[in-house]
């Protein structure tokens, strides 16, 4: 049973992600002044905060993917700016290398974050505007192996999909993603609201 307080919290972020979208859709010219209102409350009374996405079995983040694969639930996110995802967050994101593809990665530094190498030979720099690193959680792989940004550089937040805030591995293992604490406290009322593990189950290709 969802608590009234709760479901004022999961209301507030769903019509702060409303706003948010559908002015981004006004600035690009998908809809005008006109549209905007409609589109706002048609977001808020049906959409959703999150998506359901089956991802195959990859080494570098177990074990919150299973190396069998597993269905992950998924925030949508509308700003991909340092106030809407955090260091140490899980997120969802366009594979650099092959771009047809999406990977699961932790956010270890957002823009304006000094990066430092182990190696003396390589340059401090700093993460440009909208970029970010991410990193494997599985720290015993090398960066070939681990695929993450020791091999590919800075991604851009553009790249971004969403974060993941629950993994479902099986039917009877699963549970919610350890991400940043801030992000972790926004999101407990969409888990509350919108997480539907049976269904989710149904999805698992597993």
């Amino acid at each position: 049973m969802v608590s009234l307080s709760t479901w004022f919290r999961y209301a507030a972020h769903k019509f702060e992600y409303s706003i948010s979208l559908s002015w981004k859709k006004y600035n690009v010219g998908q809809i005008n002044s006109t549209q905007l209102t409609d589109a706002i409350w048609k977001n808020f009374f049906q959409g959703k905060l999150t998506y359901t996405h089956w991802n195959k079995g990859e080494e570098a983040m177990a074990p919150i993917v299973s190396t069998t694969g597993g269905t992950l639930l998924v925030r949508k996110l509308a700003n991909l700016s340092p106030t809407q995802v955090f260091v140490g967050d899980v997120v969802l994101l366009k594979d650099p290398e092959k771009s047809d593809d999406i990977i699961v990665r932790r956010l270890a530094a957002l823009e304006g974050y000094e990066m430092v190498s182990n190696d003396e030979k390589d340059e401090p720099f700093v993460l440009d505007k909208d970029q970010c690193w991410v990193l494997a959680d599985n720290q015993s792989l090398k960066p070939k192996e681990a695929r993450d940004s020791r091999l590919f550089g800075p991604v851009p937040m553009t790249d971004i999909l969403g974060r993941v805030i629950y993994s479902l591995r099986t039917a009877v293992d699963h549970g919610p993603v350890e991400n940043s604490q801030v992000a972790m406290n926004q999101d407990s009322p969409v888990l509350a609201v919108e997480l539907d593990v049976e269904e989710m189950a149904k999805n698992n290709k597993v």
